[in-house]
C-alpha cells in the first residue's frame, strides 16, 4: 500500500476554535489515524512555528511529519520533536524576490508608512513575509495597488494579501513571494516526497484555503465551513467538471458531526476507504 499524505489547515479545521460544537472523540480518532505507518501528516497554516507548536500542545494534536507555516513561506520536516527547516523551499520562493529579503521590501515601502500602515511585531515577520497593520476599511484597494506597483517596479514578484482581524479591529496586509502559498507549497512537498496527487488529500474551511480546495487535488471541506466558502468552491469546481474532487463533510460517519477533525476524518475515509479499517479499534 502506498503512503497517504494528509495535509490540513489548523484553525477551525483541526482546531475547534469556531462557534460550532466539536465531536468529543474526534481528536482521539485523528491521533489514531495519524499514528498509522502508512499515513504522513502535514499541517498547513498561516501560523508561525511558535504558534503551530503552541496549538499542538494546547489542543493535544498529533505531532506532524511536516509543517507548512507563515502562509506558505516556511516549511519544516518534524522528526522526534525536532523541526528541520527546508532551505530548498526558501531558495525556490526567494527567486520571486530576486534575492531581496524582508528588510529590502521594508525599505522599498518606507515612504508609505503612516499610523494606518505600520509593521506588525517581529514574530509576525520572516525573510520572505512582510506584514503590516492597516485600517479596518474595505477601501484598501488603492493601498494594495500602490504597494504592488512599487514592488513590481523593482522587479519583485509578490502576492499582496489583505485580510481583516475583527477582534483586534484592524486590517492586515501580508506581502509574500508570488509562489509562496499553500497550494504551491503542497505541490513542492509532493514532488520532494515523490507522491502522486491521487495519494494526497487536503482539508480546509475558509476562503484562504480555496486555491487548494479547488485545485483538483482530493480535498475536504469540514462541515463547520461557511456556506459562502462551500458555494464558491463547488462553483469553481463545477466549471472544470471536477466536483468529485471535493468532499463536503456532512456528519454521521462514526457517530460524529463532521465539524473540525471529525470532518477531516470523514473526508479521508471517503477518498480512501481502506482507512476505515485503520480506525475500527478506536471506534468500537
Amino acid at each position: 500500500m502506498e503512503t497517504l499524505l494528509l495535509c490540513s489547515d489548523l484553525d477551525r479545521t483541526l482546531i475547534p476554535n469556531g462557534a460550532e460544537p466539536e465531536s468529543p472523540q474526534a481528536r482521539k480518532v485523528l491521533a489514531h489515524l495519524a499514528a498509522h505507518p502508512k499515513l504522513r501528516l502535514a499541517y498547513v497554516s498561516g501560523r508561525d512555528k511558535r504558534l503551530v507548536d503552541q496549538a499542538i500542545r494546547e489542543y493535544e494534536l498529533p505531532e506532524p511529519d511536516f509543517v507548512i507555516g507563515d502562509v506558505g513561506t516556511t516549511m519544516y520536516r518534524v522528526i522526534g520533536g525536532r523541526w528541520l527547516a527546508n532551505s530548498v523551499w526558501q531558495e525556490e520562493i526567494g527567486q520571486n524576490w530576486r534575492q531581496s529579503g524582508h528588510d529590502d521590501i521594508v525599505r522599498m515601502l518606507k515612504d508609505l508608512e503612516t499610523g494606518d500602515f505600520r509593521l506588525q511585531p517581529p514574530e509576525k515577520q520572516n525573510q520572505y513575509k512582510v506584514s503590516y497593520f492597516t485600517s479596518l476599511s474595505n477601501g484598501t484597494q488603492p493601498l494594495e495597488d500602490k504597494v504592488a506597483g512599487i514592488l513590481e517596479g523593482s522587479g519583485i514578484a509578490a502576492n499582496v494579501i489583505w485580510s481583516r482581524d475583527d477582534a483586534a479591529r484592524c486590517g492586515l496586509l501580508d506581502i509574500l513571494p508570488r509562489r509562496a502559498n499553500k497550494l504551491e507549497a503542497i505541490r513542492f512537498l509532493m514532488a520532494e516526497e515523490r507522491l502522486d496527487e491521487s495519494r494526497v488529500v487536503f482539508a480546509g474551511d475558509s476562503g484562504n484555503d480555496l486555491d487548494v480546495l479547488t485545485s483538483g487535488l482530493p480535498a475536504i471541506l469540514v462541515n463547520n465551513a461557511s456556506e459562502s466558502v462551500r458555494r464558491t468552491a463547488l462553483e469553481r469546481l463545477s466549471q472544470s467538471g471536477r466536483t468529485d474532487r471535493l468532499y463536503p463533510a456532512r456528519g454521521g460517519w462514526g457517530q460524529m458531526n463532521g465539524n473540525y477533525a471529525a470532518g477531516v476524518i470523514e473526508g479521508v475515509v471517503h477518498f480512501f476507504p481502506e482507512t476505515a479499517g485503520w480506525l475500527k479499534s478506536v471506534l468500537s
